[in-house]
């Protein structure tokens, strides 16, 4: 699938992951240089495009260190009765399947189903790795490269409640869905989510 950045979006991190990598093993000052450089002109780069001052989008740059690579996006998918569990994410007032970025030193399963506990109040089990997504392939993820993990959940118990990151929680028919946060959840990974509801056999699916 082609990538849906738009090409500056592209270029402007691809110029940031090089500085940051050369900046963790360059030895050579003058080369520290221009790496810094180049992450100026990355940075630059953004303003240009996107409004946002300089300063804040180097503080963002500046959140990742050593060598680039992607972040890890996980979320858990939860039926009841036929149903999927959704959240409406305080950040931009739509739905998605709970989740979030990973952390480091806790494994993808226990990430997901804690996601789920702490933004639901729901306690589940990761029984299925339903999908691994590029998700700057599916829409672009701010200014980083990004990996999304879909876990099938069996439900346990608990009571649904919301958190300080969702407005609402509740299950839906996955014929009728409310406005999805498609940068966190959008129709194909759902699509996908239930072709491996109605075939338990179904593999994993990846890119």
């Amino acid at each position: 699938m082609e990538s849906s950045s738009p090409k500056w979006l592209e270029l402007a991190r691809e110029l940031f992951s090089i500085s940051q990598s050369g900046l963790t093993y360059c030895q050579n000052e003058y080369d520290l240089e221009r790496y810094r450089r180049m992450q100026d002109i990355s940075a630059e780069m953004l303003e240009d495009k996107t409004g946002l001052p300089k300063e804040t989008i180097t503080q963002v740059f500046s959140m990742q260190s050593g060598y680039a690579t992607p972040k890890i996006d996980v979320r858990g998918a939860v039926f009841r009765d036929g149903k999927l569990l959704l959240v409406q994410e305080r950040a931009d007032n739509r739905w998605a399947m709970p989740g979030g970025w990973a952390d480091i030193g806790d494994l993808p399963s226990a990430m997901a189903e804690r996601e789920v506990i702490e933004e639901s109040g729901l306690i589940v089990r990761a029984a299925k790795v339903i999908a691994v997504y590029d998700a700057n392939r599916m829409e672009p993820m701010e200014f980083f490269h990004a990996y999304k993990i879909i876990f099938l959940c069996e439900l346990l118990g608990g009571e649904l409640r919301t958190s300080h990151e969702t407005l609402a929680v509740d299950f839906f028919d996955p014929a009728q869905l409310p406005p999805l946060s498609t940068a966190r959840t959008d129709e194909r990974m759902i699509a996908e989510v239930l072709a491996h509801v109605q075939d338990p056999a179904r593999p994993t699916f990846f890119d």
